[in-house]
């Protein structure tokens, strides 16, 4: 009876431990696709308007650590996961008018860049210094994404998250591609070091060259970061200027912000004449020029006369030229235009935006959007048409590049303004349209970095905030809050020299491209040989 019982109890007893084993198995699988998303979530923390830049750092490790010696299929998908983990908190602001659908659109075809480079990493995970190759296929995905779909959306490059990091002096040896390749080689050259290590103490010894790679791959960022801070300056080269940036601030916020026909032009014309008295009370130095941000002109002036007076008016009142952003229309084509307006000649100089926004200031594929959603097209009635030219104004004596708004994500947009001869970089811009999200600060990091990757001041003059003057060593030296009526006056440095990043432009990008290809083909060769050997 004792032998009978036991074996009839012994499967019930058995069963309840198989669906716990069963169940944590399950739990298990679950376990990197969790590290991948929460890490894509740790990578935007590290984001402004947040200091956390060094977050970055472990958000790459613990990615490595999930792709490594996964297959393409996995890779993939947990790639994207990373990717939704990381676009869909930074990128929550281009929903902020227009509803959840954009947003998440945006999202979900951004992330597809990233859950291809989550395969590419998974290939060369396994080759000797796999972090080089897998960091340089990061570039290489972002270089994808800030060129398709629509001319690109470069918005999230790692450098952008870097203005506050011990990394930044790279934006000055490449650009944003050298910098951003530096932390993520450090991010899973930290991983690596881990995981030599864990290896070690599990069977006590560790191939010497794997770990030296391991080390090196941590150690070369951090003192090239460091080899670099002497091409960060911010003396004077060619004498310094008295800047003025006016924030006048909109009657309201939302897609509506400038419905009260003139208010917004109202708005900065008052707190320019405000500074003026000012500088006639001898209480702040007159500026050499003034800066007005992005549609800081709600009416075309060149269409209503009665606007031009009003900027006229501003410009003779504190004397000084006004770099005035307004919409234009010129041959039935609309134009985001920068106007140089001299308080004496007027209108004198214009610069047309060359990367204007997909589904903001133009909208692609447009029959097949208004199929899905008429309230889409109807928020973008008319296309804007491209500029041609780069943006140099000559403001008293001072060469002021232009890269308005959306333009300052482009490396191109930026740089060339600098090789066309700007002293100083100016990015106006108008955030009301995305009330008080963070995409402002992002913006402004933006500017920091493109501050220090060409040696240049860079003002940001915004309608609504924040704005900010920034040396060309990537600090704010002011900035004005959100949603406020303000002004900025700063004598600031000019510089004429070019730093190794203008001077080489794309080639860093295009020669760590070369670097992600080669990583491929070794991978692709590792693995035809391996096949070979086995079925031989």
């Amino acid at each position: 009876m004792t032998v009978t019982a036991t074996s009839v109890g012994q499967p019930d007893q058995l069963e309840p431990q198989a669906a716990r084993a069963s169940r944590r198995a399950r739990l298990l699988r679950l376990v990197p696709a969790a590290a991948a998303a929460l890490s894509g979530v740790l990578l935007y923390v590290s984001f402004p308007p947040r200091t956390l830049w060094w977050l970055a750092l472990p958000a790459f490790g613990v990615l490595g650590w999930v792709l490594r010696g996964r297959s393409w299929k996995a890779a993939l998908g947990l790639g994207y996961l990373f990717g939704l983990g990381f676009l869909l908190p930074l990128l929550v602001w281009t929903g902020v008018e227009v509803g959840p659908g954009p947003w998440l659109a945006l999202v979900a075809i951004e992330a597809v860049f990233v859950a291809l480079v989550g395969v590419g990493v998974a290939t060369v995970s396994k080759l000797p210094a796999w972090p080089l190759w897998a960091a340089a296929l990061w570039i290489a995905g972002e270089a994808a994404r800030a060129r398709v779909p629509f001319r690109g959306f470069p918005w999230g490059k790692i450098a952008f998250g870097q203005a506050d990091g011990v990394f930044l002096p790279l934006a000055a040896v490449g650009g944003t591609p050298v910098l951003g390749f530096a932390v993520v080689l450090c991010g899973f050259g930290l991983y690596d070091v881990v995981r030599l290590v864990l290896e070690r103490r599990r069977t006590g010894e560790v191939r010497r060259s794997a770990a030296a790679l391991a080390l090196l791959s941590v150690a070369l960022p951090v003192v090239a970061a460091v080899a670099a801070r002497p091409l960060v300056s911010d003396k004077a080269e060619d004498g310094t200027a008295t800047v003025a940036v006016i924030q006048g601030n909109v009657p309201r916020l939302g897609l509506e912000f400038n419905a009260q026909r003139r208010a917004v032009l109202d708005y900065h014309a008052r707190e320019t004449e405000r500074l003026a008295a000012e500088v006639k009370a001898g209480r702040i130095a007159r500026p050499d020029f003034v800066l007005w941000p992005e549609n800081s002109s709600d009416i075309d002036p060149f269409a209503y006369p009665d606007a031009a007076v009003v900027i006229g008016n501003a410009a003779k009142a504190i004397n000084a030229p006004i770099s005035v952003g307004g919409v234009v229309e010129r041959d039935g084509k609309l134009y985001n235009e920068q106007i140089l307006w001299d308080p004496v000649k007027g209108p004198t100089q214009t610069y047309d935006k060359r990367q204007v926004q997909p589904f903001g200031e133009y909208l692609p594929l447009r029959s097949l959007i208004g199929a899905i959603n008429e309230n889409w097209t109807s928020m973008v009635r008319q296309d804007f048409s491209r500029g041609s030219k780069p943006g140099v104004f000559d403001m008293d004596g001072t060469e002021v590049g232009l890269a308005t708004c959306y333009e300052a994500a482009f490396d191109w947009a930026v740089r060339d303004t600098v090789t066309h001869g700007a002293q100083l970089i100016s990015v106006p811009s108008n955030n009301a349209t995305f009330d008080r999200s963070e995409m402002t600060y992002q913006q402004l990091a933006m500017s920091r970095v493109r501050a220090v990757e060409h040696s240049r001041t860079v003002t940001v003059p915004v309608t609504s905030g924040v704005s900010a003057i920034i040396m060309p060593d990537g600090k704010i030296t002011q900035k004005t809050g959100m949603f406020v009526a303000d002004s900025l006056v700063q004598k600031v440095p000019l510089r004429s020299s070019r730093t190794p990043a203008t001077e080489l432009g794309i080639l860093p990008e295009i020669a760590l491209m070369l670097v992600a290809l080669g990583g491929l083909g070794w991978a692709a060769g590792a693995g035809l040989r391996a096949r070979r050997s086995a079925t031989g």
